[in-house]
């Protein structure tokens, strides 16, 4: 399969006290969902914040839509979402609406509304004296707000830091709908990368991962691909020692272990007793992140 890349990033570095971001190549591929994991401090916040323009004391490249330069073009077709002040704090839910339709030409103000309401925020043609300003509403529905704002445009690609986060259950499934419905009405040429620390509530929407650790990229794949890299292991309790020098995430338990082990270190656990099983994205990031995290066990 012949996979075209929306943002190519080459030698991309950006240095904190204590801390260095350091991508020396890195595709995100055309018309998928990419998920960035990570535990906090990983650097997952920092790439998208380049990535949107929202830093610029970066060094590197990155190309964007295969080779487009001018920032104009760039700013109308990628969508933005974060967990920052993303909107004035006095604005209301109809500002939102306002502004937008000033800064960006293909923002749809009727698609907004609708949107607004489709998700439970407060319809935007309510008097206008009664409206909340941002600031007064819960994270989760000022999130709401932010992603009606970045869905009512018409764009390429979808930068979503961390969207699930705030969400109740309902709406995570929600916003899952939503990325999947934008992917499907581009016809492979619409993309969106998200940063999650709810895999499991978004493993259905993924198509592709990249994990993060200490700034660096530690595994990445479409999850298809990761499922028959890695594989699930249980054991008995007596095979314990030989399995916990082979398996990533190393678990015990009262009746045996469980672990990941990467496909083609199977044959290391010949003669042993076990059974395999297909890992999820979460089980495969959370071992991947315990072999290079510095939290303690």
């Amino acid at each position: 399969m012949n996979i075209q890349s929306v943002i190519a990033i080459n030698n991309l570095t950006k240095k904190f006290k204590g801390f260095e971001l350091n991508i020396p190549e890195l595709q995100i591929p055309k018309g998928f969902a990419t998920a960035l994991i990570g535990e906090n401090g990983a650097g997952k916040s920092t790439l998208i914040n380049i990535l949107a323009g929202i830093r610029l004391d970066y060094k590197g490249e990155i190309d964007y839509f295969n080779g487009e330069k001018e920032d104009k073009v760039v700013r109308e077709n990628i969508g933005y979402t974060g967990p920052g002040n993303y909107f004035m704090p006095h604005w209301t839910i109809e500002q939102v609406g306002e502004v937008s339709e000033l800064l960006f030409e293909q923002f749809h103000r009727e698609r907004y509304e609708h949107l607004c309401k489709d998700l439970g925020v407060k319809s935007p043609d309510t008097n206008k004296k009664k409206e909340k300003s941002i600031s007064k509403l819960s994270d989760g529905m000022r999130m709401k707000t932010m992603l009606a704002a970045v869905f009512a445009r018409d764009t390429k690609m979808l930068l979503l830091d961390e969207p699930a986060s705030p969400l109740d259950p309902l709406m995570r499934d929600k916003l899952c709908s939503m990325i999947r419905e934008y992917l499907e009405e581009g016809n492979e040429e619409k993309s969106i990368l998200f940063s999650t620390h709810n895999i499991s509530d978004m493993e259905n929407v993924t198509d592709y991962a990249i994990i993060m650790e200490k700034g660096r990229i530690a595994e990445q794949g479409f999850v298809e691909d990761l499922k028959e890299k890695y594989i699930l292991i249980k054991g008995e309790k007596i095979d314990e020692n030989r399995a916990e020098n082979i398996l990533l995430g190393f678990q015990k338990n009262a009746y045996g272990y469980e672990g990941i082990c990467l496909a083609e270190d199977l044959d290391k656990l010949a003669g042993l007793d076990i059974a395999t099983e297909m890992p999820t994205l979460s089980q495969i990031s959370v071992a991947v992140m315990k072999k290079y995290t510095s939290l303690q066990a």
